[in-house]
C-alpha cells in the first residue's frame, strides 16, 4: 500500500513539476517584448520605480547620484519584473561599480511588500488628511514626521515611543545615537535634531515609524563589530546593503563541523547582543534560517534582517529601577504549531537588567531539536555524531537552553553551550 502511494505521489510530482515548466515558458513567450525590454533598460535610474517620487515619504537619498548613474544595476532575473509576484519581500540582488574598485555584489530593499508600501502610504494620508488618499508630499508636511521642525532641538522618547520595536522604550542616550549616526545627511556626526534638513527630518522619522531596520544597522555598524550587514545608502524607497553571503538555511545538511562552528557563532551573537560595553541589549524578536546569513570568504554569521529588534537601554533601566528590574527574567517556553516562533513581553523586555531572551531564541528557533522550519525539525544540530550522542552533554544542554528545568537553568545552560562549541570547534579545527 505504501508503495503504491509513493508511487502515486512521484507521478503526481513529476506531473506538477512538468506543468510549472510548461506554465513558465507560456509566461515567458507572453511577455517576450517585456522580457527583451527588461534587458535594455536599466529600470533603477527609474524615479518611479525605486520611489525617489514619494520622497520625502522615504527612506534616504545618499545613493541616488549612484543610481542615476547606472552605477547600480540589477543582476540577471533581478530584471525580470514578472518575476515580482514570486518575490513578495521585494528583495533584490544587483551589482554596485565603481571605475577605480570594480563591481560587487549588493542587496536592495524595499523594506516591505507592496501591500506593506500601500499601507504606508494610507496612514500618512489619514494621519494628514483622516483619509485614505491624498497627495503624499504636501500630505508629509501635515504630520507629527513635519512638526519636529527645525525649532525641537532633540528627539526626545516621549515623541517617538511606541513608533516601532526599535523605540518601544527609547531612553535619551539611543536617540541621540539614532540622529547622530543617521547616514542619510551630509551633516552626520551631530545628535541635535535642529541640524537636519526639513526633508532630512522627516525621512528619518517616517523610517524610525514603518521600518527602522536601516537605523539599526546604522546605529550599531558592522564597522564596529555589531553582526549586522553594512548599510550603504538609500534612494528613494529602494535600500541598499552590504551583500554578506547565503542564507543561514542554506547550511543546514552543511558538514557537522561546519554547522558546530555557526551554531559557535550563533550564540557568540546571542551574547554580544545581550552584554556588552555599551550597555544596549538588543532583543531579536525575529529569528529564523533566513534571517542570518554567512559569509563565503571568513564563514561570519550576520543578522541581515534587523526590522524586529527591540533596543533595552540598561543604564536607563538601572537608574530608574523599575519593579522587579533586578530579577533575572527566564523567557517562557510554549508549545507552537507554526514555524520560528517566540513568546514574549516586549515591556519586560524593557524594564528587567538580565534577560535570557536571545539565548531562548537562537536555541529554539535554530539550534535545537524543537527547531522547525520549511517543513523540517532538529535543528542546525540536528544529527550529531555518535559520540556526542552517547556522551548526552550537547543534547541536554540544548534542552536546557530551550526548555530549562531549573530556575535560571538557560543563563547557565547557555553558557555552558557556548563553551562547549568552541572546545568541539576547536577540536575538529585541530583534527584537520
Amino acid at each position: 500500500m505504501l508503495r503504491i502511494l509513493s508511487l502515486k505521489f512521484g507521478r503526481v510530482y513529476r506531473c506538477g513539476k512538468f506543468l510549472f515548466i510548461i506554465a513558465l515558458f507560456v509566461i515567458l513567450l507572453m511577455n517576450t517584448h517585456n522580457l527583451l525590454a527588461s534587458f535594455q533598460r536599466n529600470e533603477l535610474t527609474d524615479r518611479r520605480f525605486i520611489g525617489l517620487n514619494k520622497c520625502p515619504a522615504c527612506f534616504g537619498t545618499s545613493w541616488c547620484r549612484k543610481f542615476m548613474n547606472s552605477q547600480v544595476t540589477f543582476e540577471m532575473w533581478g530584471r525580470l519584473r514578472f518575476l515580482d509576484f514570486f518575490n513578495v519581500k521585494n528583495v533584490y540582488f544587483a551589482q554596485y561599480g565603481e571605475p577605480r574598485e570594480g563591481t560587487r555584489r549588493v542587496v536592495l530593499k524595499r523594506l516591505g511588500s507592496n501591500q506593506e508600501l500601500a499601507e504606508i502610504d494610507q496612514k500618512i494620508c489619514k494621519r494628514a488628511t483622516g483619509r485614505p488618499r491624498c497627495d503624499l508630499i504636501q500630505g508629509m508636511y501635515k504630520t507629527e514626521f513635519a512638526r519636529l521642525n527645525g525649532d525641537v532641538r532633540l528627539l526626545t522618547p516621549e515623541v517617538v515611543e511606541g513608533w516601532s520595536d526599535l523605540v518601544h522604550c527609547p531612553s535619551q542616550r539611543l536617540l541621540d545615537r539614532v540622529v547622530r549616526r543617521y547616514a542619510e545627511t551630509k551633516d552626520s556626526g551631530s545628535f541635535l535634531l535642529k541640524n537636519l534638513k526639513d526633508t532630512e527630518r522627516m525621512q528619518l522619522l517616517m523610517t524610525l515609524a514603518f521600518n527602522p531596520e536601516p537605523l539599526v544597522l546604522q546605529s550599531f555598524p558592522s564597522d564596529e563589530g555589531w553582526p549586522f550587514a553594512k548599510y550603504l545608502g538609500a534612494c528613494g524607497r529602494m535600500v541598499a546593503v552590504n551583500y554578506v553571503g547565503e542564507e543561514l538555511w542554506s547550511f543546514y545538511n552543511a558538514p557537522w563541523e561546519k554547522r558546530v562552528d555557526l551554531a559557535k557563532q550563533l550564540m557568540d551573537i546571542a551574547e554580544q547582543l545581550t552584554n556588552n560595553d555599551f550597555e544596549f541589549a538588543l532583543y531579536l524578536l525575529d529569528v529564523s534560517f533566513d534571517n542570518f546569513a554567512v559569509g563565503p570568504r571568513d564563514g561570519k554569521v550576520i543578522v541581515v534582517d534587523a526590522e524586529n529588534i527591540i533596543v533595552a537601554d540598561k543604564r536607563l533601566i538601572k537608574r530608574n529601577k523599575p519593579e522587579n528590574y533586578d530579577v533575572w527574567y527566564e523567557s517562557l517556553y510554549e508549545e507552537c504549531d507554526k514555524e520560528a516562533c517566540l513568546s514574549f513581553s516586549k515591556d519586560i523586555l524593557c524594564s528587567r537588567v538580565t534577560v535570557d531572551h536571545n539565548y531562548y531564541a537562537i536555541c529554539q528557533n535554530l539550534l535545537s531539536r524543537f527547531a522547525t522550519w520549511r517543513g523540517t525539525t532538529g535543528g542546525l544540530l540536528h544529527d550529531p555524531p555518535a559520540d556526542l550522542v552517547k556522551d548526552g552533554r550537547l543534547t541536554a544542554l540544548l534542552d536546557e537552553c530551550t526548555r530549562p528545568q531549573k530556575q535560571y537553568g538557560r543563563f547557565q545552560a547557555a553558557k555552558e553551550l557556548q563553551e562547549y562549541l568552541t572546545e568541539l570547534t576547536q577540536l575538529s579545527n585541530t583534527n584537520r
